[in-house]
Order: C-alpha cells, then sequence, then structure tokens
C-alpha cells in the first residue's frame, strides 16, 4: 500500500463496440454488438447504447438478438484492435517503464517509477493528461482510476465509467469498501458470492466482521487469509511490467451437479467460446487445449490435447475440448466444468485443422445489417490463378473497397447479395449500395485509421 495514489488503472471504455462506432459514423449513438454471430456465438463487447437493453458481454447472441433485435451485430476485427491497442501501451510506457497489460484494453502503470507523480495533485494530472492524449490518438475514450494499489485503482477505474477519471486517496480504502457488495473484491464470482450469501455475508463489512478464521474455515487457507486482507482494503501486489501469460482459462460452478451428457458438452462449447473471446483479448493464441472436470464426490480431472500450431479459432477450440471430454467419465454428476488455452503464441497457425474452416463459415453464421434481421451469409469463391478457389466472407463489420464509391463496410448479406454502407471515420454517415456477392470491383480492404493522418492499420 502507498502513501500516495500513484497506481494508475486504465480501462478503455466498450472498447471493441467503441472502436467499430469510431470508424463507422452511421453506428454512432446506436447500440453495437460485437461478436460471434452463428448459433453457439457469444457478446465481446457491447456499445453503452446496447446495454441499456440488458445487453452484456459473454451473453449468448440469440439472446442479445433477443433483447436488442435493432442494434448493429458485427465480427470483431481483432487485428484491428490490436492496432489500436499498441498506440494506447505506447502512450502508457511514455508515462512509465512499469506498464502491466491485463487485456488488449486494459493496464496497470506505476507513475510513481516513472517519475510522473509523487502525490494525488500530480497523480492526477498525470491521468488526465494521458485521457486527453488517448482521446487525439486514437479517437476513444479511456476511463482512468488511481489509488494506492491495485484492488483500489481498478474499483476506482470501474467508477470513473464511461470517460472519467476518480482518485481515491490512500487511507480511505476500509471506508470506501464496507458498504460495497463482496463481488466488488477480486476473487469473488457467482458461486464464491452465493456462498458467502448463505453463510450471512453480502458486504465486504460482513467478511472484516466474520474474521480470518471464520473465512478460511468457509473458503480454505489460501482463498480466506487473501480475502480478509482485501476485504481491510490491503493490497501489496506490485505493478509487473509486460507480464506473460502462460495460460487463458475459464470456469464454472454448477449450482446443481450436472448429470445429462448432452447438457454437459453444450457447457464445455460455451466455456471454449469464453475462453477464445479472452485468448483474443490479450492479443494471443495457443496451441494446447486443456477441460478441466470436478466431478460429485470433488474428484478432478484435467484433459489436455497439443495441437500442431497455436490457434484462436472458436471451432478449433471447440472442436478438441469436445474431443477431451469424450475421454471423461461424468458419471455420478459433474459439479465444475473449465476449458483452457495455454502454449501462448503472439500468432496463429492459420488452416490448422480441416475443420477450421467450417467452424469459421459457422461461426459467421446467420449475418444481420445494423437495424435488421438475420439473412443468409453471402461467400463468394474466389478462383486464384494457381492456387485453386478461396473463400471470400462478406462478414458484417468487415472492410471493403470498391472500385467506384471507395472504402466501407459490410452491411448485410444474403442470396447472393452484399449490402455495403460507403463511408470513413472521418466523415459523416455514408450512403448504402447493394452489390452482387462476386462484382469484381467489390474488394475486401484493410481498415482506415480512426485519426485522419495516422498511418493505415
Amino acid at each position: 500500500m502507498r502513501a500516495a495514489p500513484t497506481i494508475l488503472h486504465l480501462d478503455m471504455d466498450a472498447f471493441f463496440a467503441a472502436a467499430e462506432q469510431a470508424s463507422k459514423p452511421s453506428l454512432r449513438g446506436k447500440p453495437v454488438v460485437v461478436g460471434g454471430l452463428g448459433p453457439r456465438g457469444v457478446v465481446a463487447t457491447a456499445s453503452y447504447e446496447a446495454r441499456r437493453f440488458g445487453v452484456h458481454s459473454a451473453m449468448p447472441t440469440g439472446q442479445a438478438r433477443r433483447l436488442a433485435p435493432n442494434a448493429a451485430y458485427l465480427v470483431p476485427r481483432f487485428a484491428f484492435y490490436r492496432s489500436i491497442s499498441e498506440q494506447v501501451m505506447e502512450l502508457l510506457r511514455r508515462l512509465s517503464p512499469l506498464v502491466e497489460p491485463l487485456s488488449l484494453d486494459e493496464a496497470f502503470v506505476d507513475l510513481e517509477a516513472g517519475g510522473v507523480a509523487d502525490d494525488s495533485a500530480s497523480a492526477r494530472a498525470a491521468g488526465e493528461r494521458l485521457r486527453v492524449d488517448i482521446l487525439a490518438t486514437t479517437g476513444l475514450t479511456g476511463s482512468v482510476g488511481l489509488a494506492g494499489s491495485k484492488m483500489i485503482a481498478k474499483i476506482a477505474s470501474e467508477e470513473a465509467k464511461p470517460d472519467g477519471l476518480v482518485l481515491i486517496e490512500p487511507g480511505t480504502e476500509r471506508e470506501l469498501l464496507g458498504p460495497r457488495s463482496v463481488r466488488i473484491l477480486p476473487g469473488i464470482g457467482p458461486a464464491t458470492g452465493e456462498h458467502l450469501r448463505r453463510a450471512g455475508m453480502t458486504t465486504v463489512t460482513d467478511l472484516v466482521e466474520a474474521g480470518e478464521d471464520e473465512l478460511v474455515r468457509l473458503l480454505g487457507r489460501a482463498h480466506g487469509a487473501s480475502l480478509y486482507r482485501m476485504a481491510q482494503g490491503y493490497d501489496d501486489r506490485p505493478v509487473v511490467a509486460e507480464r506473460d501469460a502462460k495460460s487463458v482459462s475459464v470456469e464454472d460452478t454448477f449450482d446443481v451437479d450436472l448429470h445429462d451428457r448432452v447438457r454437459i458438452r453444450i457447457e464445455v462449447e460455451r466455456l471454449a467460446e469464453r475462453c477464445v473471446g479472452r485468448l483474443r483479448a490479450s492479443g494471443h493464441s495457443g496451441r494446447t487445449i486443456v477441460l478441466k472436470v470436478r466431478r460429485y464426490d470433488f474428484s478432478t480431472l484435467t484433459r489436455s490435447e497439443t495441437l500442431r500450431g497455436p490457434t484462436d479459432d472458436p471451432g478449433v477450440v471447440r472442436e478438441a475440448a469436445g474431443r477431451l471430454l469424450e475421454a471423461v467419465d461424468t458419471t455420478g454428476g459433474v459439479r465444475l466444468l473449465g476449458v483452457g488455452v495455454s502454449g501462448l503464441a503472439d500468432y496463429t497457425q492459420e488452416d490448422l485443422f480441416a475443420q477450421a474452416d467450417a467452424a469459421a463459415a459457422g461461426e459467421a453464421g446467420p449475418e444481420a445489417a445494423p437495424g435488421g434481421g438475420p439473412e443468409a451469409e453471402a461467400v463468394e469463391l474466389v478462383e486464384p490463378a494457381e492456387h485453386g478457389p478461396v473463400e471470400r466472407h462478406w462478414a458484417p463489420g468487415n472492410d471493403v473497397r470498391h472500385a467506384v464509391y471507395g472504402a466501407g463496410w459490410v452491411q448485410g448479406s444474403g442470396v447472393g447479395r452484399v449490402t455495403v454502407r460507403f463511408e470513413e471515420p472521418w466523415s459523416g454517415p455514408g450512403r448504402v449500395r447493394t452489390f452482387s456477392v462476386d462484382d469484381p470491383e467489390l474488394e475486401p480492404s484493410e481498415p482506415l485509421p480512426l485519426v485522419r493522418g495516422d498511418a493505415a492499420a
């Protein structure tokens, strides 16, 4: 814990959706959902306009469509998001040599190590400058939290959303945390939160009053002791520069043991989708797929499969996790499932398996134009001179360029037609035109920069 609020936490606001709105003027101020569009797709990010309808990340896309049928549903453009993230991380590194990225849109910064802040006034000034620089460089907004520890700085940035700055003075942590829900503390998810609720603990003050021994009895030595310290506002974790993640994983504990094999398979596939979402958000791919199964008797089984090269394809991860499940006996019931990816890399082995192509096509799924209903996917087979047929997908949100009309993006496609809106990040809302999917004057394109004059993303 520090005597000055010199630990900064930056969290970009609705990052993927905000980047799409910034690059597509016709979507500004409108609900936008970015994620998998197939029948098993999940929401990666929802704009604040979409969140008003109840849409949130990790929600099945089908459910999101029911809540916000008139939103724009777009496939992610991860290379584009990574290019923006690199610009933001460079701004952070100008503040300090100690920058700890957590994902493409989130990081801790040790301002004291960079010599830019040693008290509240200088820390606030550094945070405000950063917000101005991010907007000028990327056209996007970020929320900043400042505190004497990483835990409190992250809480502060959440309170600052959207597009704000909150500074929490060291020494006020217990007063801040006391009346809050236990879920505000790191490491308390839905299952642990419910376990604590049944024990009569719903606020952070309840945890402090229960005492360390009781938390250890309920949650185990390591988790209970750590939670007791955090409940009192203690967090002395340092900012670690360029932390290298070794794996990405997600898991769920079920209130009632799962017995139905089909339901178990569905849950594994859902976890695989969520895991790939986190994997892509971290800017990685991986080659080892891990399945974790905790059975009714608390015995835990772990199975893994190593691929020929790293992937971030949801279909590949989903199928591998399914194969691993086939080798696990779930008789008697399952209380926890987890899917992880290890052997991380910062590149992807394309076309790892034949089924990856089919999975990618399925992931694009039924496409929808903003404000419209689902339509069939339009795919064009292009015949290169020497390499045989290659599929060209007109997925909603992807960049295109027309020989006559210039830069645009796919608004929707189906039944052999593709609808394109022609506009640029710095223009007003553009006109919509429809073409045949095999129109020779229409080609996929690289994203335009969000700020005029930047190098292409």
